[in-house]
């Protein structure tokens, strides 16, 4: 018995105790078949076997669409980001995936894919002249985790690196290298700076090749920069010219210098040889002096003299019989012969008459007209 002698009421007025089991399902029961079209109780049971059973069909079915909903197919060049509940769970590889829906969030990314970002903007250079640069970068995701999770929009910061990297490298060159030679070097650092930034960032990025497309000075100042190259052209092809026409002349000069030390060796080996050879005859003729030397005075006062006349254009003669001296200009005759031989002959001369030869026919001539004057 309860405090006030009621045993079924609460010190409120209201019933203390708990309702029927029974009770409760059969409310759930008209619940559900109100909802699904299933009638009321009052019906009979055939009503309640048939509001359970669709209820049973409907719940299979929900169930089903659940499991279907969470199937997913990988492909070989992409890979699923897992996250369970907000939660980093995996990374999962190609093929056919199954996740919860609802307690999954699963985000597939393409890892193969090379994607192109192209980058145009007006560059301040080092020696404070501006240039006009087209840049264009391709790149691929490298870590998954880090493209989904890490940062917000890993593109639109690989656009804003880029900028970056090249307003860095671009301002500590010349405007001569990002025009012209150096356009290949500034490519590779924007490349390495680029990625060391999105590292940093830790987008999952990884680039792959840098291009300077095109560069090219203000439209404002074409003209002149148009006049610098032809100039420094020019420059190239006058320095082109210039070391062309010493690779002919250095190995020219070396072997001239190569072919006056080799004569000037030989007249030297010359030299000695004939000073060797002089010692060695005169001591020969040093020893012949001491035996005879009247004999060996007249012969060599008398191989003098033959070198000096064979060496003379004028010729003295003896005639025999006679008071007087015959002097014979040799030059004159040979230089009159030779004009003779060259009215003749007209250019195969080779077999012109030797000084001696044409004194020799000389001396001849004279004693056969001297013979012949003694006869008559």
């Amino acid at each position: 018995m309860s405090w006030n002698g009621n045993d079924k009421k609460d010190p409120w007025g209201r019933d203390d105790a708990p309702p029927e089991i029974d009770e409760v399902i059969k409310k759930a029961k008209e619940t559900i078949n109100s909802i699904f079209g299933g009638g009321n109780s009052s019906e009979g049971g055939s009503s309640d076997g048939f509001s359970m059973k669709n209820f049973t069909w409907i719940f299979v079915a929900l169930i089903l669409g659940y499991v279907t909903f969470g199937i997913y197919q990988v492909e070989e060049a992409e890979r699923s980001v897992v996250l369970r509940l907000g939660k980093f769970q995996e990374i999962k590889g190609p093929g056919l995936r199954w996740n919860p829906p609802i307690v999954d969030n699963v985000t597939v990314v393409d890892v193969v894919r090379v994607r192109p970002h192209r980058h145009d903007a007006l560059m301040l250079t080092k020696d404070e002249n501006i240039v006009d640069v087209t840049v264009s970068v391709q790149y691929q995701i490298a870590d998954p985790k880090k493209y989904v999770l890490d940062i917000r929009d890993a593109d639109s910061s690989l656009a804003q690196a880029t900028e970056s990297a090249l307003r860095h490298v671009v301002g500590g060159s010349i405007m001569d290298d990002a025009l012209t030679t150096g356009r290949e070097l500034i490519a590779q650092e924007v490349r390495t700076r680029l990625q060391s930034y999105l590292n940093r960032y830790n987008t999952g990025l990884e680039v792959l090749i840098v291009n300077i497309e095109d560069s090219s000075p203000p439209n404002q100042v074409q003209e002149a920069f148009d006049d610098v190259i032809k100039a420094r052209e020019d420059e190239v092809r006058a320095r082109n010219e210039a070391e062309t026409y010493a690779n002919g002349l250095v190995p020219e000069a070396r072997g001239e210098a190569q072919r006056m030390l080799q004569d000037a060796e030989a007249y030297k080996e010359q030299v000695i040889s004939e000073a060797e050879g002089d010692a060695a005859r005169f001591n020969l003729l040093l020893a012949e002096y001491q035996k005879a030397p009247d004999v060996t005075r007249n012969r060599l006062y008398l191989d003098s003299i033959q070198g000096v006349m064979s060496n003379s254009t004028k010729v003295m003669i003896d005639v025999e019989g006679g008071n007087n001296i015959l002097y014979l200009p040799l030059d004159k005759i040979a230089q009159s012969a030779r004009g003779v031989d060259e009215l003749n002959i007209p250019s195969n001369s080779s077999n012109s008459t030797s000084i001696g030869d044409l004194t020799n026919q000389v001396i001849e001539e004279i004693r056969r007209r001297n013979r012949q004057e003694e006869r008559r």
